[in-house]
């Protein structure tokens, strides 16, 4: 003996719709979950399907004091689904003209692009162009070294480093000049401390570069 099918979704709800469109009354939660099973909607289910109606306005609900009660008409089930279908009727209509414009489009497109042997050997040479484009610029990149653009960005670049290298120095002597007024008796573990964090004796400014930028300019251009 074959097990019963059970309901589908959209079965489920007709079922239930049945229960508001025979007795045209309010119910409360509970009601419905007592009606269901009459129905062939079991117990567990109720409480989904009716929330999915809602969701599509085929049911409506509304809290009147600490309760919150469902109902449905035929005639307001009615005017939803003739609104569904005329926006639907709608939107088919938008995407129908649409379809027609871009055919219209298309066509227009292809007007002046038949294949033919003239079509042929113009593409030819658009290919030919663009790859000879291409290799100019991989040339162009192989020289980005020796681009004045290039070049002075570099020198800014330097200079900024060079600044902020000297910056910090003078903050080192600074905080150095510091430890030494206030801890005396301490210079032994500050030098130590000095040594492991990297700052030597010989640390000093970094020479001015203005000199060497002209000559590397002029060393640029003369080449």
């Amino acid at each position: 003996m074959s097990k019963k099918r059970g309901l589908s979704l959209d079965e489920k709800r007709e079922k239930m719709l049945q229960i508001f469109y025979e007795s045209q009354d309010f119910f409360l939660l509970k009601e419905l979950e007592k009606l269901g099973p009459k129905k062939g909607v079991i117990t567990q289910s109720v409480k989904d399907v009716v929330q999915s109606l809602v969701d599509d306005d085929l049911v409506f609900k509304d809290k009147i004091g600490t309760s919150v009660y469902f109902w449905s008409l035929p005639s307001c089930a009615g005017n939803q689904l003739r609104n569904i279908h005329r926006k639907l009727d709608s939107d088919l209509q938008t995407s129908k003209k649409r379809y027609r414009e871009l055919v219209d489009q298309c066509n227009a497109l292809k007007k002046g692009r038949e294949e033919s042997e003239e079509r042929a050997e113009a593409i030819d040479k658009l290919k030919a162009i663009e790859q000879k484009h291409n290799e100019l610029k991989d040339e162009i990149a192989e020289y980005a070294d020796n681009d004045p653009a290039t070049f002075e960005a570099m020198k800014t670049a330097i200079e900024v480093a060079h600044a902020a290298a000297n910056r910090w120095t003078d903050n080192i002597f600074t905080l150095q000049q510091w430890c030494s007024n206030n801890y005396p008796q301490a210079k032994e573990q500050l030098d130590h401390l000095y040594n492991e964090v990297g700052i030597t004796d010989d640390i000093d400014y970094l020479p001015a570069i203005a000199l060497a930028f002209g000559c590397a300019g002029r060393d640029h251009t003369s080449g």
